[in-house]
């Protein structure tokens, strides 16, 4: 296990080697001078020359590559064009608040889809099952925002519910941060549960026709004891990667939901660096949801020996 987890590490970080080359190349082939942006239309020419030495950019790039991942390595994302601000500071701001976003999703998703498909897969072929795969194919269909517009509608105008958007600090007003968390953590949960569900009835279907459970069944076991003690704790194995997933992808989807419910987290913060051209910020961002990525892959790894002690890595323990 230990060396598992050197592997992964090992593995993590050349990933993340990859995506600052692909942050720095993308970023750095985005049209527009950036000197001439933050000086604006008027500049002179000195003035420009002045400010792109300063700021480094008339160097090689690789000479500008090299002293980004220096910087990220002393913690150092560089410095706002837009704020004039730290973006390890801005980034550190946001990023607990789409955070919270992402981790209440998930945990909406997982607590309405695992009882769902433990239900269709226990009553297969039945209305239960049919029912609860027309959900999952709608909630497939329909993408997180369309989801968010939905819950507005209903929630927010409609029945008045709750508020349409915005954000209230926990320090200030738990209850209000809760109020705003609902509907955006709802509409991504709905949205996440679908895919979850079709894992959960999959791997239920599968293992409830193994040997072990006809004789759980033929020792005179309940089926709720043969379902809930036998079946869904091998069951929800393969479950742990696709949660994982999901979460990964929740974070991912903050970026448009944060738009809808202007919910101020790294997802908004992104959309306005790129608005913006703030090639520090973009970068910074990236990298975080980057890492974000690989660190909740990461742990559905480690997840999986913990249900499951039986799993090697590569044929060690």
């Amino acid at each position: 296990m230990y060396n598992y987890v050197l592997r992964r590490m090992g593995f993590m970080a050349v990933t993340l080697f990859f995506v600052t080359l692909i942050a720095f190349a993308v970023t750095n082939v985005l049209p527009g001078d950036v000197a001439l942006l933050i000086l604006g239309p008027n500049a002179t020419e000195e003035s420009l020359e002045a400010l792109q030495t300063q700021l480094g950019l008339n160097r090689p790039l690789y000479v500008q590559y090299l002293d980004w991942v220096v910087g990220l390595l002393q913690g150092d994302m560089g410095q706002s064009l837009r704020f004039g601000e730290p973006v390890s500071a801005l980034v550190a701001e946001r990023l607990p608040r789409s955070l919270l976003l992402a981790v209440s999703a998930t945990v909406v998703a997982v607590i309405l889809s695992i009882p769902l498909g433990v239900y269709a897969a226990v009553n297969r072929n039945e209305a239960p099952d049919v029912s609860a795969s027309m959900f999952a194919f709608v909630g497939i269909s329909m993408p997180i925002f369309l989801w968010g517009l939905v819950f507005i509608l209903l929630f927010a105008v409609l029945f008045n519910f709750f508020p349409t958007g915005g954000y209230v600090p926990p320090s200030e007003d738990p209850i209000g941060t809760l109020t705003h968390l609902v509907l955006p953590a709802g509409a991504m949960g709905f949205a996440l549960t679908a895919y979850i569900m079709r894992m959960t009835r999959s791997s239920m279907i599968e293992v409830l026709g193994e040997e072990y459970i006809n004789l759980a069944r033929a020792k005179g076991m309940s089926q709720r004891v043969v379902v809930l003690r036998h079946a869904l704790k091998n069951a929800v194995i393969p479950v742990i990667t696709v949660i994982a997933f999901q979460f990964s992808y929740a974070f991912g989807g903050v970026v448009v939901l944060e738009e809808v419910f202007f919910w101020p987290g790294i997802g908004r913060l992104t959309l306005t660096a790129i608005q913006s051209r703030d090639i520090p910020l973009i970068q910074g961002c990236i990298i975080v949801v980057a890492l974000i990525y690989m660190f909740s892959n990461f742990a559905a790894d480690l997840l999986y020996a913990y249900f499951d002690p039986r799993i090697r890595y590569g044929g060690e323990e």
